[in-house]
């Protein structure tokens, strides 16, 4: 059986329900990561929050972290609901997820590669854990980043992401692969911005790792 990690991205949620279900029910064991960003910057825009990403991360006052908290509860919530009885809900810094603290950019983490027992037994009893990433602290992590770091951590055979783009965009081309040398150069030269940085870092450095991964269509290799 290939454990896999399936990074969901909080603007398709709701939509990625059924493509869940799809790769458990070719035999896979899945833990799910899910995002939260539309509903988070909704929500600070909402408060007054100033919202401002570094590199495709969020900047994470207090005020906001307790945003993401709230925002990551209720997509965990609905995610959960929606895949019913096998779902998990796991909070990353109750399970303990760890990460470096990356001080500039406030309350926010850098993910380690871990194995949360949480997340263990889930999978172990054939449930689905269903993670918010949020690190020990607790400190904003990137969802990309925690789907990655758990990729290392628990063995994955692979990692996908899925998200509202149907894949890595180079101009107005789709790519089928790109490999890490070339991925790592690209973003190193500024070639990307916005939400597509840290799914590509991540999946770097999944692939330069062992780990099958994919944004959308688009196959990152080793």
């Amino acid at each position: 059986m290939t454990r896999l990690v399936v990074k969901v991205g909080g603007a398709v949620a709701a939509e990625s329900v059924d493509r869940i279900l799809g790769l458990r029910e070719e035999g896979h064991e899945l833990v799910v990561v899910h995002g939260a960003g539309p509903q988070i910057t909704e929500e600070m825009n909402r408060r007054g929050i100033p919202v401002e990403f570094v590199n495709g991360r969020r900047r994470t006052s207090r005020a906001a972290l307790e945003v993401v908290r709230e925002s990551m509860a209720a997509v965990n919530a609905g995610l959960c609901a929606a895949l019913g009885d096998i779902a998990v809900p796991v909070f990353g810094d109750q399970a303990g997820l760890y990460a470096v603290p990356v001080p500039p950019l406030g309350w926010v983490g850098d993910p380690l590669p871990c194995r949360p027992q949480q997340i263990l037994t889930a999978v172990a009893a054939g449930k689905v854990p269903v993670v918010a990433p949020l690190a020990v602290g607790p400190l904003n992590v990137n969802a990309d980043d925690a789907a990655a770091a758990l990729a290392l951590g628990l063995g994955a055979r692979r990692l996908v992401f899925l998200t509202d783009v149907a894949g890595l965009y180079v101009g107005d081309e789709i790519l089928d692969a790109i490999n890490v040398d070339r991925a790592t150069r690209m973003l190193d030269a500024g070639a990307f911005e916005g939400g597509i940085v840290p799914k590509l870092r991540a999946a770097a450095l999944a692939a330069g790792s062992g780990i099958a991964a994919e944004i959308g269509c688009t196959a990152v290799v080793a």
